[in-house]
């Protein structure tokens, strides 16, 4: 991946755990690493086909201008996700702000918070057998469309299928949605189940009847294995109602726990029957 650096840009904030860092603040020093693709603009030689980093300089200006806050580590958070969340472009940045003069009593030349940030790919499948089905799944979809850590969002379509593991429940309405995402996996977890609560889900049963279900199939091509969160999902393979639509959208993505792209699992679950 291409990038656009900015190095040491000086911006006074005032920051800090004391109450006269906030009072009297200090010069800080920015460097901002931008990721993102150069191709195009390097052929067109339009500055609307690349990212501005004068406009990048004002919005960090900005940030650390308009509020105070006490850690490095937040400070260099909200610069990050506005950057991310205003330019298209931008996949990812690694961003390092100095703090030339940290108030310890002792010599030092710099303290310096570095983190990196991008966004990532996120598939989920999302399913409801109560109610209104088709309403559950809209809200589902819109709710995670309009959270501004969620970018380029597509659905496939909606498939009315058996129910799965326990039979004796309504038949489902059942999709899956690619995205983009700046949100850790526990994150999207918490994020799922938030949205799951305010359409009344309850979990009484065991693949049983539900208003809305959000799961998460693929997170990049992280293999995560925790008591309350496992990706890819274990049982994607056996469940055509997650593959017929997730093929429709990313049939080349590839299982990371096995190896096989989405089309393969679906083709080798076909010929099971």
């Amino acid at each position: 991946m291409d990038e656009i650096k900015i190095s040491n840009l000086e911006v006074f904030g005032h920051h800090g755990v004391y109450a006269e860092e906030n009072t009297l603040g200090q010069k800080f020093l920015v460097t901002a690493r931008l990721f993102t693709d150069t191709k195009k603009a390097g052929k067109t030689d339009a500055l609307e086909d690349s990212i501005d980093y004068g406009d990048v300089c004002r919005i960090i200006k900005q940030v650390m201008e308009e509020q105070n806050y006490k850690l490095l580590e937040t400070v260099a958070e909200k610069v990050a996700q506005c950057l991310l969340c205003t330019y298209p472009s931008l996949e990812g940045l690694q961003l390092e702000i100095k703090k030339p003069w940290a108030p310890i009593m002792l010599p030092i030349d710099t303290v310096s918070v570095v983190i990196e940030r991008s966004w990532h790919t996120l598939c989920l499948s999302i399913g409801s057998n109560l109610g209104n089905r088709k309403e559950h799944l809209d809200y589902g979809v819109e709710r995670l469309r309009q959270n501004p850590m969620i970018r380029r969002l597509r659905v496939s379509t909606y498939l009315e299928t058996e129910p799965y593991g326990y039979t004796e429940q309504p038949r489902f309405l059942n999709a899956c949605i690619v995205c983009q995402t700046l949100l850790s996996p526990m994150e999207v977890l918490e994020l799922a189940h938030a949205i799951e609560g305010e359409r009344n889900r309850t979990r009484e049963v065991h693949w049983g009847p539900r208003t809305l279900d959000l799961d998460i199939l693929f997170y990049d091509d992280a293999v995560i294995e925790e008591e309350t969160l496992t990706i890819p999902h274990p049982e994607m393979e056996l469940r055509q109602f997650v593959l017929e639509p997730l093929a429709e959208l990313v049939p080349g993505y590839r299982n990371p726990a096995n190896g096989k792209t989405v089309r393969q699992m679906l083709t080798e679950l076909g010929k099971k029957g």
